[in-house]
């Protein structure tokens, strides 16, 4: 059988009521060639199956597939830098990151079992990488940066210092969190709950993207939710709120709101001079 027929198999199994005890040597053989897709980058959670940012979906049976990886596996003590720690699974090995011209930091940089690192890819210390998310070629994961489980990064994204990307693992039908090639995130910000930013999108910093935050697109003059589209600059403003005045404070209420309009050519120009940084 394929690997996702052997995982459908094995969830199967597991929604009946197959326990980590009860898991076979068989059994754990799947989910380890499972991992060992993963972090090749030969299976995603997520896939696009069309041009706009918006039609990226889920891979359902790859969720699924991380999913059992907590369901069938006991938890133990391991050891990282001589300390002991107590998770499902150890972190990842790094060794081929090295081949590919990849760089961790040492001292705080954490990459868990099952998350794929590009070519040409810079962690720095502390940052981490969970399990199923996906880091394309040429991308900088800054310090104090997270990339959540099954976030799906593009080639050449920034990540600023103190950003983090939400994951998404459950429900399996939701896509995870997107960010696309080329795009550029300032220090600080969020994006969570599946939000998608399009390619080549530069973000203002400690911009908080998220399907609840509605984004004002002045190029096409319009409000979306759930997804910036390409080549546009973002950045944080307040909006007047539906609470209006109220007794208990004066001035009126806001509430928080994402600005996107075109990418202005000097700020495409400073992005592009931190390029000199990576090489």
């Amino acid at each position: 059988m394929s690997l996702e027929a052997d995982v459908a198999d094995l969830w199967n199994r597991y929604q009946d009521g197959l326990t980590a005890a009860d898991a076979t040597d068989a059994d754990a053989a799947v989910i380890d060639e499972f991992l060992a897709a993963l972090e090749a980058g030969e299976v995603r959670a997520a896939e696009k199956t069309g041009d706009d940012v918006t039609s990226w979906e889920a891979n359902e049976w790859v969720k699924r597939g991380i999913l059992l990886n907590f369901g069938l596996r006991e938890t133990e003590a391991r050891e990282y830098g001589g300390v002991t720690y107590y998770d499902v699974l150890p972190l990842r090995d790094t060794e081929d990151l090295g081949e590919r011209g990849t760089r961790n930091t040492p001292d705080g940089t954490a990459i868990r079992r099952g998350a794929y690192l590009g070519s040409n890819c810079i962690m720095m210390s502390p940052s981490f990488v969970n399990m199923g998310a996906y880091v394309g070629d040429g991308t900088l994961v800054d310090s104090c940066d997270t990339v959540g489980s099954c976030a799906q990064l593009g080639e050449n994204v920034k990540l600023g210092a103190n950003t983090l990307i939400g994951g998404v693992l459950e429900p399996v039908e939701d896509a995870p969190v997107i960010v696309e090639d080329g795009v550029s995130l300032g220090a600080g910000c969020r994006v969570t709950s599946g939000f998608r930013v399009g390619g080549n999108s530069i973000v203002g910093e400690n911009t908080l993207l998220t399907p609840r935050i509605p984004v004002y697109d002045l190029v096409e003059e319009e409000v979306i939710y759930g997804h910036l589209p390409a080549d546009r600059r973002a950045f944080t403003r307040m909006v007047e709120s539906s609470v209006g005045d109220h007794e208990l404070f004066e001035g009126g209420a806001y509430k928080p709101a994402v600005v996107a309009t075109h990418v202005e050519e000097d700020t495409l120009e400073a992005t592009q001079r931190e390029d000199a940084l990576r090489e």
